[in-house]
């Protein structure tokens, strides 16, 4: 199937759903962006403090009507609360590639399995689904958290892009690149990841 910017995905499991991010999510996602600001300390179009919240939701918004990426937000079943976004962006359908990324969590919400559960709903849509040959991940290289994370389900490091973007206070980063590909997906990371969210399951 081709990735529809019109359709309304719903992804989910019995931990996580995830559906198309809204403007009406704004209260929804506010008590991250005002109490936990340095979730963005990482990157330099963060969602810290109100005003960027709603530049944040409106940019993505706009980036689905254009095409271009697809975003999520993230409701925890568990604590019956929405925790957080996440997104498909780079979305290449021609040479069958994609990236997921844009991804944060209220700090509660860390550590907990919610990330490891929306990136296997995301990598069965994308492989399953869509039919990708490629899911790609990047991170900034300081950011060690978010690489052991993308390193546990089962992502290969492919390199390092030098000096290509900033982070939140407008100093230059460098960007550690990561990827799964199709056959790793069937192969092995998805049982291996079936059973690390086994390993959540009664949290």
């Amino acid at each position: 199937m081709n990735l529809n910017f019109k359709e309304n995905y719903i992804l989910e499991n019995e931990t996580v759903r995830l559906r198309p991010l809204e403007a009406s999510d704004f209260d929804l996602l506010l008590e991250y962006s005002v109490n936990e600001p340095d979730i963005w300390s990482f990157n330099s179009n963060g969602a810290n403090g109100a005003e960027k919240l709603e530049k944040y939701i409106a940019n993505a918004i706009k980036q689905r009507e254009d095409g271009k990426e697809y975003p999520f937000i993230v409701f925890d079943k568990i604590s019956g609360k929405y925790v957080g976004s996440t997104r498909f962006y780079a979305i290449f359908l021609e040479v069958k590639t994609i990236e997921i990324g844009y991804t944060w969590y209220g700090k509660k919400h860390q550590g907990t399995g919610i990330n490891k559960n929306c990136k296997y709903l995301l990598l069965e849509f994308a492989f399953e689904k869509l039919q990708m040959e490629r899911v790609a991940f990047a991170a900034n290289s300081k950011n060690e958290r978010s690489i052991n994370a993308m390193k546990s389900i089962g992502c290969v490091v492919e390199g390092v892009l030098r000096n290509c973007s900033t982070d939140a206070n407008g100093e230059r980063i460098d960007a550690v690149k990561l990827s799964i590909i199709k056959n790793e997906w069937f192969e092995n990371v998805k049982n291996k990841l079936e059973t690390k969210l086994a390993g959540f399951a009664s949290r």
